[in-house]
């Protein structure tokens, strides 16, 4: 086969202005004088891609927050081994966030900087020898935790949050499971038995953990029932939370809520595939808006809850905390919520039943 060069001298051409260009020159970015705001800095982003989604997010979530409407965070460990539970305690006590649901490393890094101020083991120092993971404190408050959880029919969360703060643990403000359940806002744990520290520890009971987190699972989907017109934040879990959720969601519409036309965001320093597919994109396809924004949570976190307190202001934040409206959503065993609620508790008030015959 023989090919010839081809000639451009007859290509149609075209005036500029007779064609689409996606960039326009008061989407660019603005220099920033030394000293400027915070709004001066937002306002000088470039509104073009990540810049513009993330002030977007921002925007979602304070209109959520406004008009009572639930925003969800999902988290791995790693916001908090960045250090940014200070941050989501502001969110709490700012009345900003309705809920958090968590997975089981995101608990023990909260718990040990609670008890210790120190976290985030060095694994391979401990690893040879059999030592990695096997902090006494922590394994025995946990295990307690979640022994009493199972007793008592409530969360892992909330058992963990209370006992924090009753036990005044010594730097117990940083922790984001104590001041949920002080605020009245629900945390709850979602454990892959075996991938935590604490299922080595002596008193580890798998029964009891599982009880614990299916709890939370309930509390959950009663939260993600009432989603609609909110926003969900998945936060640096690849995994667990993102496959959770999905679950949830599924749960919830099976048992009648409608839950839909929601914004799902998704923050990570890598992309992965369950969060986007299972937390953006599946939810939101009969409606909704969904957010990628790839970066640092230690940078980009911190940048969202700046962006979220110049949509919110001073003023508003403050008068939040004195009360207000928003979503009701308490740390009560029972208070999940509308009817999917009141069926999962006949749910597990049969199996409990059942339970007792055997």
């Amino acid at each position: 086969m023989k090919f010839t060069s081809i000639n451009p001298r007859n290509a149609r051409v075209e005036k500029l202005a007779t064609l689409s260009r996606l960039v326009r020159r008061e989407q660019l970015a603005r220099p920033l004088a030394a000293g400027a705001s915070v709004r001066d800095f937002l306002d000088a982003l470039p509104n073009i891609y990540a810049a513009r989604d993330l002030r977007v997010l921002a925007q979602k979530i304070a209109r959520a927050r406004r008009s009572g409407r639930v925003f969800l965070l999902l988290s791995g460990a790693h916001p908090i081994k960045t250090g940014l539970g200070p941050l989501i305690c502001e969110l709490v006590r700012d009345k900003i966030l309705s809920a958090i649901g968590c997975n089981g490393a995101f608990m023990i890094h909260d718990f040990e900087l609670a008890l210790a101020g120190r976290t985030s083991e060095d694994v391979g120092a401990g690893l040879a020898e059999g030592r990695f993971g096997m902090a006494d404190e922590t394994g025995s408050f946990l295990s307690q935790a979640a022994a009493s959880a199972a007793h008592e029919g409530t969360g892992l969360g909330e058992v963990v949050g209370r006992e924090i703060s009753r036990r005044r643990l010594k730097h117990r403000e940083s922790s984001v499971l104590a001041c949920a359940y002080e605020q009245g806002v629900p945390v709850t744990v979602h454990v892959a038995l075996g991938a935590d520290i604490v299922h080595m520890h002596p008193q580890a009971d798998g029964a009891a953990i599982g009880q614990a987190s299916m709890n939370d699972f309930h509390r959950l989907t009663a939260v993600v029932s009432r989603l609609a017109r909110g926003v969900v934040l998945n936060l640096g879990s690849a995994v667990i939370m993102p496959e959770v959720f999905l679950k949830a969601l599924n749960l919830a519409r099976n048992l009648g809520a409608k839950v839909d036309n929601f914004t799902a965001a998704d923050m990570d320093f890598v992309r992965h595939y369950r969060p986007r597919v299972n937390v953006v994109e599946r939810p939101t396809a009969g409606g909704g808006q969904g957010i990628l924004l790839t970066g640092h949570h230690e940078l980009m976190f911190p940048l969202l809850c700046a962006a979220i307190g110049e949509e919110i202001g001073p003023s508003e934040r403050l008068g939040k905390r004195r009360g207000g409206a928003g979503p009701q959503l308490t740390n009560a065993s029972h208070d999940h919520g509308p009817q999917v609620a009141h069926r999962l508790d006949k749910r597990d008030a049969k199996r409990k039943g059942a339970n007792r015959l055997t």
